[in-house]
């Protein structure tokens, strides 16, 4: 259909009974032939656009029109671009009211049809959702005559794309149809887990845990549990890793004894997959899996098989596994975790894959709650230690984040006492990145430590930050101060940092110079305004004299920053006109380009 974007289209013609444009003005009825032609126009664009109005298109043509003349013009769209298809899927969905209601919703459904078969999977997944959207507004009788035959060209249909899709049409319409039609689906359902494409049975096994919350418990027993044990014995490794995922909802309809017998042999034999991929899968979802099954059988059967997957031959494996340790704890006995676990802890800290110790750094903190303090120290603090000297910048920056958790279990002391040499370590460490990385968890110790430890152990490497050769440390620095302010507080950072800081003003490096009005700029939110008025002005004020062009846009765009702050308080608006605007307006007239502009910008700020 060929639409001219200059007229409207000959189904816009008005027409007193069936069109509901005819009340539109015409320039309303212009616009409305002009989105038609766009869904046919160049510009992907253009299309979408189109599309993302189609709900306006339809109120303006009105529900037999729509069913009539734009439903077959769109389908003429099924061969376009996947962006465009996947908007048109998804809009799809929501029409049944546009076409006239639950009544003429199948007219919508061989549009769908067409789009579940397409190459791209994201339109085949919203097409799907579209297609089972507009079931749940069906009626029995429409299902038998429309959906029913639908569903079964799809599940024998030539492509894979057709039979992949209707995995996921069975279990939004199962339980409206009688005993009969039910027996058919799930022959369809069995037709397409023996499917000869692994990708068809791929999505079978995505799909089987949503089915079997549909069907009755008898069914589930002898129809879903097999289809189920089909797949976890599948010859593509690729269908066994999906199907791990069918255990947390198959294992609420089974008893523990039902658990034990029929679930739990098909658990150690995926546990124990010879495809890496399929442990790597079961250890990623073992907590998940584990309270599935219940805690009456986690400890009979689960803990060796997951001190197997923790000592795995591969390191995805044990990187997997090693994440689900607290997890895991928390459904065990301490013995075990003292007596198993813990030792395994311990060799994943030197394991030779680093992405291992890395994810056990991020994870083993978490332990430490649940085992307790004595547990801690004795167990889990020298693991700490030895991962903060680990080679892998994010082991020490995993274990580090989380020093928090340790904190509560053992208290600020023994965590000082413990690691403090450790972190002062990294924070001289010669990789940028690392003390980057560092200066960011300086407020979260600063908090747990109180302002007395932090002056004696920490302050003054703090202030040597702002003086590191790494702009970004020092940038990182001056955040890391005004983040200070706000943890001990205005009169902690006047009579702590500001003295410091401000005897920077008098280095000789023009880098020091400009990394006080940064830190100062920084602080300034955070800072009473007596403070900004005695200390922190006055010295940006003194440095607009500086020889060095760079310090002195850099004044001016701090003082930028200041006048908002000044203007605020009655107590220190008046300094403005007094002593901020003046220094603005000498360095407005400044012979360097860059500190004219920042100069002019800062003016226009205080008008």
């Amino acid at each position: 259909m060929e639409i001219d974007t200059t007229t409207p289209p000959d189904f816009m013609d008005e027409d007193p009974v069936n069109n509901t444009a005819t009340a539109m003005e015409d320039t309303d009825l212009y616009s409305i032939a002009v989105l038609i032609g766009e869904l046919k126009h160049e510009d992907i664009q253009f299309r979408l656009n189109s599309i993302s109005k189609l709900s306006i298109i339809t109120d303006a043509l009105g529900p037999e029109r729509t069913r009539v003349e734009l439903i077959p013009f769109l389908h003429e769209l099924i061969d376009d671009d996947d962006e465009v298809l996947l908007m048109l899927a998804e809009e799809l969905g929501h029409l049944t009211d546009a076409v006239g209601g639950p009544q003429y919703a199948p007219v919508l459904l061989p549009l769908l049809e067409s789009m579940v078969a397409v190459e791209d999977a994201s339109v085949r997944e919203k097409s799907v959702n579209s297609i089972c959207e507009i079931t749940s507004v069906l009626s029995e009788q429409q299902l038998l005559e429309h959906y029913i035959p639908l569903l079964n060209r799809l599940v024998l249909g030539e492509w894979f794309t057709c039979r992949t899709s209707a995995t996921g049409l069975f279990a939004a319409v199962y339980t409206k149809f009688s005993k009969e039609v039910q027996n058919d689906l799930k022959s369809m359902f069995k037709h397409l887990v023996e499917d000869s494409s692994p990708m068809v049975r791929r999505a079978a096994a995505k799909a089987l845990g949503n089915f079997a919350t549909q069907v009755s418990i008898e069914d589930v027993f002898n129809t879903v549990l097999p289809l189920f044990r089909t797949l976890s014995e599948d010859d593509q490794d690729s269908v066994r890793l999906l199907a791990v995922e069918n255990f947390t909802p198959f294992a609420e309809f089974f008893t523990s004894d039902q658990k034990t017998e029929q679930l739990l042999p098909i658990f150690k034999r995926l546990a124990e997959d010879k495809a890496w991929r399929v442990r790597y899968m079961i250890a990623s979802n073992y907590v998940e899996i584990s309270q599935a099954f219940g805690e009456s059988l986690v400890e009979d059967f689960f803990t060796s098989a997951f001190i197997s997957l923790l000592k795995d031959n591969e390191g995805e494996v044990r990187t997997a596994a090693a994440s689900q340790l607290p997890g895991y704890s928390q459904l065990v006995d301490e013995s075990v975790i003292l007596d198993k676990l813990l030792p395994c802890v311990r060799d994943l800290a030197v394991d030779e894959n680093q992405h291992t110790r890395a994810a056990l750094a991020k994870d083993i903190s978490h332990l430490a709650p649940i085992v307790g303090q004595q547990a801690t120290i004795d167990y889990l603090l020298p693991t700490f230690l030895q991962q903060l000297t680990d080679e892998f910048p994010d082991v020490r920056l995993n274990v580090i984040s989380n020093l928090d958790v340790i904190n509560k279990a053992i208290g600020v002391e023994r965590l000082s006492q413990a690691l403090l040499p450790a972190i002062v370590e990294l924070s001289e460490d010669k990789q940028w990145r690392i003390r980057l990385a560092i200066i960011e968890y300086i407020p979260l110790l600063a908090k747990q430590f109180g302002p007395a430890f932090f002056e004696e152990k920490l302050l003054d490497l703090c202030m040597s930050w702002l003086r590191d050769l790494v702009f970004s440390i020092r940038e990182a620095a001056t955040v890391n101060l005004q983040k200070l302010t706000g943890v001990f507080g205005a009169e902690w950072a006047k009579t702590v940092i500001i003295p410091r800081v401000l005897k920077m003003t008098m280095n000789e490096n023009y880098l020091h110079r400009m990394t006080t009005l940064l830190a100062l700029t920084a602080m300034a939110e955070t800072l009473s305004v007596e403070v900004i008025r005695e200390d922190v002005l006055p010295t940006v004020i003194s440095l607009s004299n500086d020889p060095i062009p760079n310090i002195r846009f850099n004044v001016a765009k701090s003082l930028e920053a200041l006048v908002p702050l000044l203007l605020a308080n009655e107590s220190t608006s008046g300094l403005y006109e007094t002593t901020v605007k003046p220094t603005l307006e000498t360095l407005s007239q400044d012979e360097d380009g860059d500190v004219k502009f920042f100069a002019c910008r800062a003016l226009e700020c205080g008008h």
